[in-house]
């Protein structure tokens, strides 16, 4: 199972070439078995009717002449010989290739006797002294020798023996070497087999690809709506089943943009009521005539103002819905850096793909919680394995793992380091996490060994 793919193009297009594979082989079995029956089925005629012929010539030729005639028929591939006794004993009933020329035979030379098998044909032993043989062959009255067989390197070979009763009741044997039919792996059957396999196994994978590539569009489709709620829908095309993925995929898409659009919109119109009375308060507030009662008032109006707009800068996330445009990143991170009172560590040139303004409020979040928190702020940049990596260290006292998935959540704010004095909402990673999970990547935190919280913001290079 190891070696077994992984992706459903490979397993489908793996179940197909085994399936090929087998139906062919398969096929090419039954082909090789029929094909040896056919063959030994036409032999088995074609032998019987040379041997019906010859029976009927040698009956009717004299018995002086019927030597001769032998040796004129016989050949490699059917060897004859004519004598007083048969060579083939009574033989037992045989399926296959003798009962098929039993039954030819039969045919021919109704009333005959027959015996056919498919057997060796043992060497012939010595002939004894004595006179020579008879016109009916030699004294062993088998045919062999001089009038019968020529046996030469065909003895002892697999061969099917006939004998047939005359009408004068002598008898014509005969020995046909069984010849082993040509191999069919050959380059005149190998080559248009293996070019047929190479044909099926391409248009399976081709086929097996096309059925699969919409499934790889949902995923990116997928893909993109985590970064971008207003993605464009998804082609409903290919199978049936398919295009109602893609269907379904664009109904949950759309969901979720008015999901999105409603929240937004309900906030903004809470912010804009909570507004009001808020700048009436601050009215009021001025005709305070405690002078640190009114600062506390004000302070208290102000810092709830300031809440609400980020809020709603949060919930509207407007960075998010910019264009990716090719930016000089190493600059950008460089002069927020500066700007903000941090050192810069990177390259002097970095060009990415990125949506400035959401990538401008991601580090200015993270590097102003860095100086904040911190104390410091050391901004390292650099690009591996096709993402890009900016990295911010601070010397502050860092997060305990158990608290660092908390700090991402909104308005969360550890009670050690981050409280109300700062003037942090919570937001600020928040926001962070959002607009870098907007360029497909993400925001992980880090105690340093030598002390102080690194942050890294990792995300691929558009």
């Amino acid at each position: 199972m190891r070696l077994a793919p992984t992706s459903l193009m490979g397993r489908t297009a793996l179940v197909l070439i085994l399936a090929v594979a087998v139906v062919l082989g398969t096929a090419l079995a039954l082909f090789v078995g029929n094909r040896g029956e056919a063959l030994s089925a036409m032999r088995g005629r074609y032998a019987a009717e040379r041997i019906a012929t010859l029976v009927n010539l040698l009956e009717d030729t004299n018995p002086e002449g019927r030597r001769h005639v032998v040796r004129r028929l016989d050949t490699p591939g059917l060897r004859a010989g004519w004598g007083v006794m048969p060579l083939v004993p009574e033989p037992e009933p045989a399926p296959g290739l003798p009962t098929i020329i039993a039954r030819k035979l039969a045919k021919e030379l109704e009333g005959r006797e027959i015996r056919v098998i498919l057997a060796p044909l043992p060497p012939p032993p010595p002939l004894p002294a004595g006179p020579p043989p008879g016109p009916m062959g030699d004294r062993r009255g088998h045919g062999y020798g001089s009038g019968g067989f020529g046996l030469g390197p065909f003895v002892g070979g697999p061969a099917l023996q006939v004998s047939v009763r005359l009408a004068d009741d002598s008898w014509l044997n005969v020995y046909a070497p069984i010849e082993h039919s040509d191999s069919l792996w050959q380059p005149r059957f190998v080559g248009p087999l293996a070019g047929a396999l190479v044909v099926i196994i391409v248009a399976a994978l081709w086929a097996v690809r096309r059925a699969t590539r919409p499934l790889a569009s949902l995923a990116a489709a997928a893909e993109r709506l985590g970064m971008d709620v207003n993605a464009p829908p998804l082609a409903e095309r290919g199978p049936t089943e398919v295009r109602a993925a893609a269907q379904a995929f664009n109904v949950m898409q759309g969901r979720i943009r008015r999901f999105v659009d409603d929240r937004t919109q309900m906030l903004a119109a809470i912010s804009h009521d909570l507004r009001t009375p808020i700048t009436r308060m601050k009215l009021r507030a001025e005709f305070v005539d405690d002078d640190e009662q009114r600062a506390k008032m004000l302070a208290d109006l102000d810092e709830m103002e300031h809440m609400i707009a980020a809020t709603l800068a949060f919930a509207r996330d407007d960075a998010a819905r910019e264009d990716r445009r090719p930016v000089d990143l190493a600059k950008l991170v460089q002069d927020m850096a500066e700007d903000l009172g941090g050192l810069y560590d990177g390259p002097d040139t970095l060009v990415a793909a990125i949506r400035p303004l959401a990538m401008k409020r991601a580090l200015a979040n993270v590097i102003e919680n860095a100086l904040k928190y911190g104390g410091a702020a050391r901004v390292g940049l650099r690009r591996t394995d096709g993402h890009v990596h900016v990295v911010v260290d601070d010397d502050g006292p860092g997060i305990p793992e158990s608290e660092r998935e908390k700090v991402f959540a909104p308005f969360v704010r550890l009670e050690t380091s981050r409280n109300r004095d700062t003037g942090g909402t919570g937001l600020g990673l928040a926001v962070a996490r959002a607009a870098i999970r907007a360029h497909g990547g993400d925001i992980t935190l880090d105690n340093r060994p030598q002390g102080g919280l690194r942050v890294t913001l990792a995300f691929p290079v558009g």
